[in-house]
């Protein structure tokens, strides 16, 4: 039975669906084969997770809401190509995500690396424009995407990751790795969310980035527990690929009960941050939930 969260995420989904159907080119628009993958590998898939943190953080500042749909669809783009990227045989070499054809078997090697470099184009350019925000604050929200994006943050992690094959790393390694690849991203969608709507002052900016530190590596820890737990058809990608890659994850390094423990330790961190926003925060809550206990 669904309820006001569930009918929330779905109104948030449907609302991220349509910003990026309309901010990403038409596919008669040549080149075709080039526009038609981009729209391939972002339309119609994925559970959104970083617009639903851009629209819940936005409420909280009182955005508009085409200068959050403008933000979410800007890092879902730059999700998109990290993972048309990620899935590549220079990279985990992957032929399933969110339960279809990756993009480099769906098309060829080398539209799917123009279409990750086309779509991280676009998402700056979605985010430079058509927002009515004051200027200063949406170049500081181009500054930090790119930050998010770049080499310290997502593809430094990625770095690392691929780098660590085979080795052993210890515990902090692991979560500087993660801090990187995954929850820059997830830190960047909470505050261009806030920055969308105000200016964000010191103590909300900190209350913000524990929230957004906690959910980062709570989301890691359960990939990596699903990985090991669940199935390829559940999982919309291929089970398993951390353990047969040989890679460093919370599950090899701790086990798996003992990540589950840790999860759970940051879903509860990421609620105790949000304290000072009060009821009005509920939403990051509800969301901290969601990331910790899903199955996929």
């Amino acid at each position: 039975m669904s309820g006001p969260f569930d009918d929330w995420m779905k109104t948030v989904q449907a609302r991220a669906e349509e910003a990026l159907d309309a901010l990403l080119p038409p596919a008669d628009l040549v080149p075709h084969k080039l526009h038609e993958a981009m729209r391939y590998t972002v339309l119609g898939g994925g559970k959104r997770v970083r617009p639903l943190l851009v629209f819940a953080s936005g409420a909280l500042f009182g955005a508009d809401a085409q200068a959050l749909a403008r933000a979410a669809a800007a890092v879902e783009m730059i999700h998109a190509y990290s993972l048309v990227h990620d899935d590549m045989p220079c990279m985990d070499d992957d032929d399933l995500r969110r339960g279809k054809p990756t993009v480099h078997v769906a098309y060829d090697e080398a539209t799917a690396l123009l279409v990750g470099d086309a779509l991280q184009s676009q998402a700056f350019l979605v985010l430079a424009e058509g927002m009515d925000i004051p200027a200063a604050r949406q170049v500081a929200m181009l500054r930090l995407l790119a930050h998010a994006a770049g080499s310290g943050g997502m593809c430094g992690g990625q770095a690392i990751d691929l780098d660590s094959v085979g080795i052993s790393l210890t515990l902090e390694q692991l979560e500087q790795m993660h801090q990187l690849k995954t929850g820059a991203l997830l830190r960047a969608s909470v505050v261009l969310g806030a920055l969308a709507g105000a200016d964000v002052g010191p103590d909300q900016m900190r209350a913000l980035d524990a929230y957004a530190r906690a959910i980062g590596l709570a989301f890691q820890v359960v990939d990596d527990v699903l990985d090991a737990t669940a199935d390829s058809a559940t999982l919309g990608k291929t089970a398993g690929k951390d353990a047969a890659a040989n890679k460093p994850t919370y599950v090899s390094i701790l086990g798996l009960e003992p990540s589950r423990v840790l999860a759970e330790k940051l879903r509860n961190d990421a609620h105790d941050a949000l304290a000072t926003f009060g009821d009005k925060a509920d939403r990051l809550r509800q969301l901290a939930d969601l990331i910790v206990q899903r199955k996929a």
